[in-house]
């Protein structure tokens, strides 16, 4: 009898079996002159040479099928092993980014999150800028997973400003790591909804995906790297420069901020808001402005924006 073994790579075996091996059990329905074994990311196959080459063939087009849409279930199953044909790929034109954690297709949801994807294909370095809710962060992390996955970055990193309003990280209880964590949430947040927990905890065991304070990003070069600076609006002249001057060889740098949100000390002039005059005649830059229409959190967060604006004007 002959044995054929094949290993998952890259992707969690309980998602992928399913719960109680129910995709597993499935698979084996199409294949009852096999005798089909799975343990951990290691699956056996024992059975006729012909049948076993057929059985892989298809098996690794339901890996290629997982591996890019996080999902399989009866159906994909079906269609995968029956059909001829290589395993369909969303077309393009519909502007899926990345196939998040349980098949959430995540994509644009505006027109001025389309042209931040539009300007991050043209340009190595993009601005984007806009208020609280439009999609910055989102958007950034989700076009840096798409990169690491189609292999063209071999890492990410994500980084942030360490100031934040009212509260001073020295003061915190526990380690660097527990201090860190709650304010870089939100970058957890968004890769949590694009990549499964397995997965993700894997990239950040190895390094593959980088989350820190930008006083870590000095004295590196940042090569095959899609890089993310968020709230930029809180660096200062020097932290800017520093973090700008930091782009390797094939690398994507992302620089997300609302100029109305600067948490600096009074009169210490935003490294944002200085960089976008410097830099915005510097070709293979973009730059581009998001706004209130924008916003795709809770229909009350625009109307919340509105009202500090009218009282801000009126100050």
């Amino acid at each position: 009898m002959n044995e054929r073994t094949i290993e998952l790579v890259d992707i969690a075996p309980k998602d992928f079996w399913g719960a109680q091996d129910s995709h597993l059990e499935t698979i084996k329905k199409y294949y009852p002159k096999l005798k089909i074994v799975a343990r951990g990311t290691t699956l056996k196959a024992f059975g006729e040479k012909e049948m076993l080459d057929e059985f892989e063939k298809r098996f690794k087009r339901l890996m290629l099928h997982f591996s890019r849409y996080n999902n399989i279930d009866d159906n994909v199953i079906e269609r995968v092993i029956q059909s001829d044909s290589q395993v369909e790929m969303m077309d393009s034109k519909d502007k899926i980014l990345v196939h998040g954690v349980g098949g959430k297709l995540i994509k644009a949801m505006t027109p001025n999150q389309q042209k931040l994807v539009d300007y991050m294909a043209k340009n190595d370095m993009v601005f984007a800028i806009g208020p609280a809710g439009t999609g910055k962060t989102y958007t950034g992390v989700a076009l840096a997973v798409k990169a690491l996955k189609e292999k063209q970055v071999k890492r990410i990193i994500l980084t942030r400003p360490a100031v934040e309003a009212g509260e001073n990280l020295g003061f915190l209880p526990g380690d660097m790591k527990e201090k860190l964590d709650p304010y870089m949430q939100p970058l957890y947040d968004a890769l949590r909804d694009m990549l499964p927990p397995e997965k993700l905890e894997d990239y950040l065991l190895k390094g593959i995906i980088q989350i820190a304070p930008l006083a870590f990003m000095r004295g590196r070069t940042l090569d095959n790297a899609f890089v993310i600076l968020d709230e930029a609006q809180n660096t200062t002249h020097s932290q800017m420069k520093m973090f700008l001057t930091r782009m390797g060889r094939n690398a994507k740098f992302m620089i997300t901020g609302d100029p109305g949100q600067v948490d600096l000390p009074r009169r210490t002039i935003s490294g944002l808001k200085e960089a976008i005059l410097i830099l915005k005649d510097v070709d293979g830059v973009g730059i581009l402005y998001l706004d209130d229409k924008d916003i795709v959190r809770h229909k009350l967060v625009k109307k919340i924006i509105d009202a500090y604006k009218s009282i801000e004007n009126h100050d």
